[in-house]
């Protein structure tokens, strides 16, 4: 898939999506499309991907489209899942050939999810929400990649330069009080890793190569006029120091 590509089955994603659905697409569009890039760039067609938390925002399903294997675990139990508008996108997810699975990655056995291994695993924005340290699953999936495979996860940084500034004068917050004191189970921010964090668990993990980078996809999606604007100038002059960035992303090769 080229880039052009991509774009358009983007779009046909889109118009595929109920209406209130659509928006999971037009704010995590340049995401979206950076992400599918980089699994073409780095996984033979026809590999096997497996997603931790994936959601339903059309990426497996894009992927599945173009001759990957893929399956997505996620306990689909996020607000933006508890929709009839949701459950027509999971329809479609699955009926793409995607394999669905509705369980927490933490207790889902992985022997019967694949015979030859996965060559990619992936987990964007999901890790911070995980309330069980994260070791003995991650080795779980790790041990069943052959030599060669990539092991892909994102997250939000926690201490990027917004909160460098903001948190010493009193603000930046992530969760709302009542987000977190009004709702009988907090799905929120449990606890944001940094690029040190990152490479621990390359290093403990045991890869064989490690590459960290840094985006800033927030940046587009803020409700601030004057930072959305100047986005897409700060956005690759922070990317030189992923430390500094909103999102970060390690790349583990086993």
């Amino acid at each position: 898939m080229t880039p052009d590509v991509i774009s358009k089955e983007l779009d046909l994603a889109r118009s595929a999506y109920p209406e209130n659905q659509k928006w999971l697409i037009d704010a995590n569009r340049k995401r979206l499309q950076w992400q599918l890039e980089q699994v073409v760039e780095k996984v033979p067609e026809g590999g096997e991907i497996v997603d931790i938390g994936g959601g339903i925002v059309p990426f497996m399903s894009t992927l599945q489209k173009y001759g990957y294997k893929t399956t997505i675990i996620d306990d689909l139990g996020d607000d933006t899942v508890q929709n009839d508008g949701s459950r027509a996108v999971i329809d479609q997810i699955r009926e793409a050939g995607v394999r669905l699975i509705g369980a927490d990655a933490f207790d889902e056995p992985i022997e019967p999810l694949t015979e030859r291994g996965f060559d990619m695993v992936t987990s964007h924005d999901s890790m911070e929400h995980w309330r069980n340290s994260p070791k003995a699953m991650l080795h779980r999936f790790w041990e069943r990649m052959p030599s060669g495979g990539v092991m892909w996860i994102g997250v939000p940084n926690c201490v990027n330069l917004r909160k460098r500034i903001t948190v010493p004068l009193g603000y930046g917050k992530w969760s709302q009080m009542r987000d977190w004191y009004e709702q009988e189970v907090f799905r929120g921010h449990i606890r944001e890793p940094d690029v040190d964090d990152l490479r621990y668990i390359a290093r403990d993990l045991g890869a064989s190569k490690v590459e960290i980078q840094g985006k800033n996809w927030l940046a587009y999606r803020n409700p601030n006029k004057f930072i959305k604007t100047v986005a897409p100038v700060i956005d690759p002059i922070l990317r030189i120091k992923p430390s500094l960035c909103s999102d970060i992303y390690l790349f583990a090769w086993k």
